[in-house]
């Protein structure tokens, strides 16, 4: 049987995971752990194979170590909400705030290794090649721009007719997808032109490249989010079992 951690962010200031068990005829949810460390809502959230980290309009990046079941400390370089953060592999994490800045940070040391001034307005959103080589983010400064992570500098900019608010890389890095408002974008990585477009009904709240060629999109039911007093959800990180051991 396959277990997997969902992990949820609040406007209470706690991020909270859940350990999923995915049976035959039932999935069960089952309380795994709370991490309250914030003073203000949690307002980002990812996670790699060990680590929680959440951002929050404390302006800090709170991470947490899933294997221990301890808080790991603080990461203060922004100024201003957090706003998006995503991790490479279990080497590096990313993250952008309100202040314009998208930071590359160390998980060895958690240390900031850059800190990209990338946009005038806010970070909307950021998205890390299958490389690791380049970045993708969105801002209020109505532009998507590509990034070059060994460098540290801008290798393309497109302005955009208005704010996006999620950016993100195919699974094989040859397209990505940009979400205004209402409508999904597909572009082509070679000519940097969109390939595709769906509108739907409603605000696009998230994104998921499930497969090559799907891309799975929610709409946004904010009130309903209000209600329950989520502000952020994660995609599941899977772990392995055999019997009752856990791998």
């Amino acid at each position: 049987m396959a277990a997997l951690e969902l992990l949820a962010g609040s406007y209470e200031q706690i991020a909270f995971g859940y350990r999923v068990d995915t049976g035959d005829k039932e999935w069960t949810a089952k309380p795994d752990f709370t991490h309250h460390a914030h003073t203000a809502s949690v307002s980002a959230i990812a996670a790699s194979e060990r680590f929680v980290v959440t951002g929050s309009k404390d302006e800090t990046i709170q991470v947490y170590d899933m294997k221990k079941k301890t808080e790991h400390g603080a990461l203060l370089h922004h100024d201003g909400t957090i706003s998006c953060l995503e991790f490479y592999s279990s080497s590096h994490l990313l993250s952008g705030g309100e202040d314009g800045l998208l930071c590359v940070w160390s998980t060895k040391k958690w240390e900031c290794l850059k800190s990209i001034r990338a946009h005038k307005g806010h970070v909307t959103s950021l998205s890390v090649h299958p490389s690791g080589k380049l970045a993708l983010s969105v801002g209020t400064d109505k532009t998507l721009r590509t990034w070059n992570l060994i460098t540290g500098r801008s290798a393309f900019i497109k302005n955009i007719k208005q704010n996006a608010h999620i950016v993100r890389w195919s699974p094989d890095g040859d397209k990505y997808a940009v979400v205004l408002d209402d409508t999904l974008n597909i572009y082509d990585l070679e000519t940097a032109s969109v390939s595709g477009t769906i509108t739907n009904p409603k605000r696009i709240s998230s994104l998921k490249l499930i497969f090559k060629q799907t891309f799975g999109a929610w709409p946004d039911k904010s009130k309903e989010a209000e209600k329950g007093k989520i502000t952020q959800n994660i995609e599941l990180g899977e772990k392995h079992t055999d019997s009752n051991k856990t791998t």
